[in-house]
């Protein structure tokens, strides 16, 4: 078992940076591949990136290619989302979700490959 807690949401301005982290406990947090995803009031969740457990490989949504970047440190038990260059179309709760490295049936933006999931932060970026 594996519990997530989201948290460095808030307001910030077209242009500007957050950083989000998310924060681990409860199992061996370095075995989970780690994803971030957002939900806009009335829409469905989406994939914005992912990173493996070992932190060698990341991927990031095309929508949000470079601006935001996945990092983690498994000596602290959190994985980071650095978010640069916000846009108001980026307003959304964030979450984070933990799944097995060796998960084999579904990609890393599928988030039917996670099993654990946070509460969420709430990002709002205003023009």
């Amino acid at each position: 078992q594996v519990h997530l807690v989201e948290s460095g949401g808030g307001l910030v301005q077209a242009g500007g940076y957050l950083r989000l982290s998310c924060a681990a406990s409860g199992s061996t947090f370095s075995r989970y591949n780690m994803g971030w995803f957002r939900q806009a009031p009335g829409k469905e969740r989406e994939f914005v990136g992912a990173i493996s457990w070992s932190g060698g490989y990341t991927d990031v949504a095309g929508s949000v290619k470079g601006r935001f970047t996945v990092s983690r440190d498994n000596a602290k038990n959190t994985v980071y989302l650095q978010m640069n260059s916000l846009k108001p179309e980026d307003t959304a709760v964030y979450y984070c979700a933990a799944r097995p490295s060796g998960q084999p049936y579904y990609n890393d933006y599928d988030l039917r490959a996670y099993d654990y999931w946070g509460q969420g932060t709430q990002v709002t970026v205003s023009s």
